[in-house]
């Protein structure tokens, strides 16, 4: 009896362990089915276009595939109707330029590449049959290897690599065929139709059934990646001044966004590329200067450069002189708040298609700005200060003096694009009196001593709108207080 019930208590052991196997799997598969879901859900939220470029790509896939299931069609191609097929599978991308790209280096490198191999191989016959394999063996060579070297040339490789791999690919294929197969003409001309139909079909669908344009996405990146520079301005003048007035502490977010226009170059050039084969769509002629946008988008890497040696100094290692820091506060504000807002109006200016009026404005407070800022720091003694401490805030002035000058930079490349692309011209909405900058701030710069005449020269300062007579000023009150 203790046998049999060892026995029973260990079969029963088993099947329990098997149990909670069974139904650890069985939780396990439906964990990952839900995070797979998720990810769809995700995936299909971020881009709500990607959805319909997958019900586009399969319309193309089934419509060619026609040239099987309908009898009359499969009697005039055969087999060959495969490569209709694999040209969709192919060359239908999600952007209407990439599916033009592809599809005009694939059609023109069919029929060119077609037709050299037939003439090769009518050649090859007329020599005789003895010397045919020699001919088209040479013919491949000569061919394959500069079609190869041509490709290392940047200009080709940058539009038409995939054209000169189809090439080396048509043409291989016809001259070797030509040696074994008889009705050589037939089985060219059944390949490039085909070729054709599977192309013609995605460009008709890419370019009629809500098309993704390559231009857009490029126009919407750059205006995009000036927007997260001038977001990180703002949020590092409110983090590292320290935040008043009732603002908030800035989100890791905006902070970081310049890192992703630190890594656009290659999405920047790879839809300027694609947006070369597109035709004239919505606010964008025929021969829009795409290229413009990819010097624009170098310049905003310049910058954000520079931004990213400044987010190193919102966590310093070596204590910061917090009385000198003071001192230059406030033209470093002005700085960042004019230099962000130049930015917004160049990024709305590139949204809405409009020429940068506003961003002039924000230019000229700025630059007036950058003179208060080295006035500041020549003018401020100092005395009792650590030069260790004081290195730091002269470091992020000097940055961000440095960054400034990138703006205006981006400034003159966006009016040269408005000026390409015929941007509409509107009227400023600011006031003349607007316009007219501060030149000092309150409490930037201080007398030396409290000798004669120093409220006299303040009130001067305060109400001058013109650096030497502002320099007249100081250099009498030097004098003064040395007599």
């Amino acid at each position: 009896m203790d046998i049999e019930s060892a026995t029973q208590a260990r079969e029963c052991g088993l099947c329990g362990g098997w149990w909670r196997w069974l139904k650890a799997l069985a939780e396990k598969s439906k964990s990952k089915f839900l995070n797979f879901m998720s990810d769809i859900m995700k995936t299909a939220q971020a881009d709500p276009r990607r959805v319909i470029h997958s019900l586009k790509a399969g319309l193309a896939i089934t419509l060619v595939s026609l040239l099987y299931f309908i009898c009359p069609l499969y009697g005039i191609f055969g087999v060959e109707a495969i490569w209709a097929l694999l040209t969709v599978v192919l060359v239908f991308e999600f952007t209407a330029g990439a599916t033009l790209s592809k599809c005009m280096n694939r059609g023109v490198a069919t029929l060119l590449a077609g037709a050299l191999g037939l003439e090769g191989v009518i050649l090859a016959q007329r020599l005789g049959n003895k010397v045919k394999p020699f001919v088209l063996g040479t013919l491949v060579f000569i061919l394959a290897a500069g079609s190869t070297f041509c490709r290392f040339i940047p200009r080709i490789k940058a539009r038409y690599d995939y054209g000169a791999m189809i090439f080396i690919l048509t043409f291989s294929l016809v001259a070797v065929s030509g040696q074994r197969v008889d009705g050589i003409f037939d089985f060219a001309c059944q390949r490039v139709f085909t070729i054709l139909i599977g192309g013609a079909t995605c460009v008709v669908i890419s370019l009629f059934v809500c098309p993704v344009w390559a231009g857009q996405d490029l126009h919407n990146l750059i205006a995009s990646n000036l927007e997260k520079l001038a977001n990180f301005l703002q949020g590092f003048e409110c983090a590292y001044f320290e935040c008043s007035e009732g603002k908030d502490n800035p989100q890791k977010s905006v902070l970081e966004g310049y890192k992703s226009v630190l890594n656009s170059k290659a999405s920047e050039e790879s839809l300027a590329n694609f947006a070369w084969w597109e035709p004239a769509h919505g606010r964008f002629r025929l021969f829009h200067p795409w290229t413009h946008y990819v010097k624009i988008g170098a310049l905003a890497r310049q910058c954000s450069y520079k931004f990213e040696t400044l987010h190193r100094y919102l966590t310093p290692e070596i204590h910061v002189s917090l009385e000198f820091k003071g001192k230059v506060q406030e033209p470093c504000k002005k700085l960042c708040w004019e230099a962000s807002q130049a930015l917004k109006a160049l990024s709305s200016s590139i949204r809405t298609m409009t020429e940068p009026c506003d961003a002039k404005r924000h230019l000229e407070n700025f630059k007036n700005a950058i003179k208060d800022l080295k006035l500041a720091l020549e003018t401020t003694s100092l005395e009792g200060e650590e030069l260790m401490a004081v290195i730091p805030v002269v470091t992020v002035a000097s940055i961000l003096i440095e960054a400034t000058k990138c703006v205006e930079k981006i400034h003159d490349s966006v009016s040269e694009l408005s000026h390409l692309a015929h941007f509409r011209t509107v009227k400023s909405k600011v006031s003349v009196s607007a316009e007219k900058p501060h030149l000092l701030y309150r409490g930037i710069i201080k007398p030396v001593g409290e000798s004669y005449g120093a409220g006299h020269v303040l009130s001067a300062l305060q109400a001058t709108d013109s650096l030497e007579i502002c320099a007249k000023h100081l250099s009498q009150l030097r004098v003064n207080n040395c007599c």
